[in-house]
Parts: structure tokens; sequence; C-alpha cells
């Protein structure tokens, strides 16, 4: 049995991706190594509470996606140099890991997958795709005004943007007021990159048919109901997926539901 009462190791370092981009990490443990990609708007920061809890018996890798945190920016941006990075951080890994992504980190890693990058096996919880084509055009429409408003540098603008459908007036009225809403204005950029990952917006199951390792797509149980369908689809598309919802979950999962689910399912 793993002693729980052991802290695990810690290291930081740097991955150089194929552009040169500096790609900043942290690994906590010293197990089998498993790869956290975090969604929009997020950090290694953001990923380091379910590391901590798997740490125990895994290497857990988190870094900064390129254009965030401690990571570097090359311009011009492309999803294939995002694939690069998710590559070195593999290498730095040992060369094969197995990979957990989040949202739109999801759909990242899903790609990846389909694009050869050495992932044993992968877990993707609740991507943003899209099952309807009606929805594309709307998609296409957030996706412009929001490239608009970030040429323009009106990073609040294109973050209440972003937001308006994800959390209620009154929560987004709160965060504007915190100290946290600085560090998602120096992330907003980043929206524009996450939009790239999705493509057309729609699910890719053409693209998914050619991911051969096994994959876990989790959702949550009090999510949308377009969010599930979309995370049936994606489960269907796949050669070896798998399926597994959460109880009570929504898009923003607990660390300590999730958790439990990846020791498993990455220890099979």
């Amino acid at each position: 049995m793993d002693d729980l009462n052991t802290t695990p190791s810690r290291i930081r370092g740097t991955a150089l991706s194929a552009d040169g981009t500096a790609i900043a990490y942290e690994r906590q443990g010293d197990g089998p190594p498993v790869i956290l990609v975090s969604g929009a708007l997020a950090t290694a920061a953001t990923e380091a509470p379910l590391a901590a809890l798997l740490a125990h018996r895994f290497g857990v890798f988190t870094y900064d996606r390129r254009g965030r945190g401690a990571s570097g920016d090359t311009a011009p941006y492309a999803v294939e140099r995002e694939i690069e990075d998710l590559a070195a951080v593999v290498g730095e890994a040992g060369g094969t890991a197995s990979v957990h992504g989040m949202a739109s980190g999801g759909a990242l890693v899903l790609e990846a997958a389909a694009a050869g990058l050495p992932i044993t096996q992968l877990s993707v919880y609740e991507p943003p795709f899209l099952t309807d084509p009606a929805g594309r055009r709307a998609s296409a429409a957030l996706r412009a005004r929001l490239d608009g408003l970030l040429a323009a540098d009106r990073r609040t603008d294109a973050l209440e943007l972003f937001l308006a459908d994800a959390v209620p007036p009154e929560t987004l009225a709160q965060l504007k007021g915190s100290p946290l809403w600085g560090e998602l204005e120096s992330l907003a950029h980043t929206l524009t990159y996450d939009h790239a990952v999705l493509g057309d917006a729609l699910v890719p199951t053409t693209r998914l048919r050619e991911v051969t390792a096994r994959v876990m797509v989790v959702d949550g149980g009090a999510s949308p109901g377009w969010q599930r369908e979309t995370v049936r689809v994606i489960c269907e598309a796949l050669p070896r997926g798998r399926h597994r919802t959460l109880t009570g979950q929504t898009h923003q999962v607990a660390p300590h539901v999730l958790a439990p689910v990846l020791e498993d399912y990455f220890a099979a």
C-alpha cells in the first residue's frame, strides 16, 4: 500500500518545444508519469490540487500551456505548436506518458493522440465541442468577436463576453472585483488559442477514429445536456473509448472527486 504520509518529491523545469519556446512545468511524485493539460484561462497552478491528490502514486506533470504563466509564446500561434509543446513535456517525462485533459485541454490531448504522440492512455473531461451543426455559426461569431476585442487589447470586454454564458451575472461581478480578475486578464489572449484547438467547434468524429490509445471520456452528472451529449458522441467515435459520469459534478469538477477515478484508470 502506498504511504500517504510520505511527501512526494517536487521538481520544476523547462521543456524546450520544437520551435524553441520554453514550456515551464512542475513534477510532483515519482511514480509512472501522468501529464495534466489545463483548459481555457488556466495554468499549471489551476491543476495543482488535482496533481497533489495523484502524486502519492504517479509522477504528475503540470505545465503552463503556451502563452500562459512562465511559458513562452512564440508567434505565430498554431495548434501544431501546442502539440509540440506537449510532446516536449512527454519527453521530460521519459518519452511516454498517460495524459488527462480538462475541457479545451481535452480537445488538445485528443488531437495530439491522433497526431501520433506517444500517449499510453488518456482521459478527458468535457471537451467543449458541439454536436449540432447549427451551433457552428454561433461559435464562429463568438470567435470573431473575441478576436476583434483582443486585437484591440480590450481584455476586460473579451473576458466578459467569454464568461457570460458560463457564470451568472452576480458571480461575474464578484469576479471582476477580485484579485483573480487581473490573472484572468493576463491569460485572455489565449482564448483565441483554445478556439483554434476546437476547430469548427463540432466533434471531430473522423479524426477521433485515428486515436489508437484507450480513452476515458468523463462528464459531470449535473452538467448541461449538450455537454453530456458531446461526451457521448466523442466516446462513440473513439475506437477504444470508455464513458464515465461523475454524479453531481458540473464542468467545474471537484479534484477530490475526479482524482480517485483517474487513479484507478491510469493504474489499470
